[in-house]
């Protein structure tokens, strides 16, 4: 199966307008750094379902004695099915607008600009927070719901070990903090390559970071700033499309987040989509056709696939906001 990224698709892509939508997706870090596998099925064709096998346990060796057999075990696996996902959005631009304005162009740049905006906003919120059994169905499944009572899920009991919720408190629990943050991390199968985290959190990684070696800052080639802990890369994951409502939510009342690690790659957590490098699909309104009204769309078809549950973690109860 190919594996392909969103920078692989601009190269592969011809269109001016198409190479900006997927410039816009790309300034989503998220995205930006997801692998996505196709659907492509053996006997050719495209299907809309992700069939896997997650991996449960390990196999493991040992010894043996001479005339002895090994005693066996195998690998536990659960079959996982996706299905995959439409999403998007669409916009109008009346046919005046295209006859008499010069900057219809313009026009359409912004609303593909805004419904770009707007659909990577709602995969973020997918990845993290989808669940197909809600709202009727239209979701795929996130992070969450995969990790939902698995051993990679950890709640703090004590978040006093993490309370960051002052300048004051960042200094005096910071290496707790990153204590804490490598027991997460010694439970996957490998360094995660993200941290997600909310704009609360995000900020106190700026501010242990302002104390400790063991971060970079840099930016991307689209202006993103990136944080990197080790291996991973701390990622600001944003709100939900059109609110300003974080897709990793602050509880106001006990002031508390979480924070998610994950591996990214065919064997861990990755995107998929039906055809690969054809993702995004730009829908451009055309002005040479009858109707006053004319329509643009932008349109993702997509799911994500944990493939080994230790491939991915969330850590709960981290104190960020001061609390009443």
């Amino acid at each position: 199966m190919a594996a392909f990224t969103l920078a692989q698709a601009k190269e592969l892509s011809q269109d001016k307008l198409t190479n900006y939508v997927i410039d816009e997706f790309r300034k989503s870090p998220l995205l930006d750094a997801m692998v996505f596998d196709d659907t492509v099925k053996p006997q050719g064709g495209n299907t809309m379902t992700y069939v896997y096998n997650r991996v449960n346990t390990l196999a493991t060796a040992a010894g043996r004695a001479l005339n002895t057999e090994y005693v066996p075990q195998q690998a536990d696996t659960k079959q996982v099915k996706v299905d995959l996902k439409v999403f998007g959005g669409s916009f109008q631009i009346d046919r005046v607008i295209a006859n008499y304005e010069r900057q219809v162009l313009d026009l359409v740049k912004f609303q593909l600009e805004q419904k770009t905006t707007a659909t990577r906003a709602l995969f973020s919120d997918w990845f993290i927070n989808g669940d197909s059994e809600q709202d009727g169905g239209i979701p795929f499944d996130g992070l969450a719901k995969a990790l939902k009572g698995s051993s990679t899920e950890v709640t703090l009991e004590d978040n006093s070990l993490l309370k960051l919720d002052s300048a004051e408190n960042v200094k005096a629990n910071w290496q707790s903090f990153l204590y804490e943050l490598r027991q997460v991390e010694k439970l996957l199968d490998g360094d995660p390559g993200v941290i997600l985290v909310n704009r609360d959190l995000f900020a106190v990684f700026q501010s242990v970071a302002d104390l400790s070696t063991q971060f970079q800052q840099t930016r991307s080639e689209l202006g993103t700033q990136i944080v990197k802990y080790g291996n991973a890369t701390i990622m600001k994951i944003g709100d939900k499309p059109g609110t300003s409502d974080p897709i990793i939510p602050t509880d106001t009342a006990a002031g508390t987040t979480d924070m998610y690690l994950f591996r990214i790659g065919l064997d861990a957590v990755h995107g998929v989509t039906p055809e690969g490098t054809k993702e995004p699909k730009v829908y451009l309104p055309d002005m040479t056709r009858p109707g006053a009204v004319k329509t643009g769309e932008v349109e993702m078809v997509a799911a994500m696939a944990v493939k080994a549950t230790r491939s991915a973690a969330v850590l709960h109860g981290i104190q960020v906001v001061k609390t009443a």
